[in-house]
């Protein structure tokens, strides 16, 4: 008799490089692609030691939003994440990360007097002649800013180290291992009750009568 297994996500790796348009570019047409199957679970694998550009990011997400509400994304970060790579990561119904991973957001670098109400914030930037105007680049990635802003208080953030308890009193991270670790004692519990109630079954109760009188040895 075959029995039926339970299929797991369908596995899309994403690496974190620096400098890798090209590479983007062909991962970008695979995801459309994977995406337009309606897979039941997508998990995004996220490993490497560099970074998503922020206008790749920002495509990134633009078509994950369009995938059909019957996919679920999960989101493993297996390295540490930098900068808009953590845009991607967020995006995820399900967040896996590494347990001993970080994550670090730079401060976008535009004037200081734009940073406190325009890095993760709408707003218009129009400024003078005298005054240097914003890099094309920084623009998107203070867009992303403003987009992780919607999970985590980027400006008490940014700058620093966050470790993965952090993103657990966000309630942003669904540790795999800690998952792992709970089905694991669930099935014992189960499997104690199944075992305590099958014996139950198997051992008779021997019931004394209340009218019962002990045997008296021969006279």
């Amino acid at each position: 008799m075959k029995t039926k297994t339970k299929q797991g996500p369908l596995r899309f790796p994403l690496s974190l490089l620096y400098y890798g348009n090209s590479y983007y570019i062909e991962r970008i047409a695979d995801l459309e692609a994977v995406l337009k199957k309606k897979p039941r679970q997508l998990q995004i694998d996220m490993m490497g030691e560099g970074e998503i550009p922020a206008d790749w990011a920002l495509l990134i997400r633009s078509i994950l939003l369009e995938r059909s509400p019957k996919t679920q994304l999960i989101t493993n970060a297996r390295s540490s994440l930098q900068n808009s790579s953590m845009l991607v990561w967020l995006l995820g119904d399900r967040r896996q990360i590494r347990e001993d991973a970080r994550i670090f957001l730079r401060r976008a670098e535009v004037p200081e007097d734009e940073r406190a109400n325009k890095v993760w914030k709408e707003g218009d930037l129009r400024r003078s002649r005298e005054e240097p105007e914003l890099d094309p680049d920084e623009a998107d990635y203070a867009k992303v800013l403003r987009l992780i802003n919607e999970f985590i208080p980027v400006k008490e953030l940014v700058g620093r180290i966050i470790e993965v308890p952090v993103l657990r009193q966000f309630g942003l991270v669904d540790s795999e291992r800690f998952d792992d670790l709970l089905a694991t004692l669930l099935s014992r519990q189960k499997g104690s009750v199944a075992n305590s109630a099958a014996d139950s079954k198997q051992k008779p109760v021997r019931v004394k009568s209340a009218t019962s009188q002990p045997e008296q040895s021969g006279k």
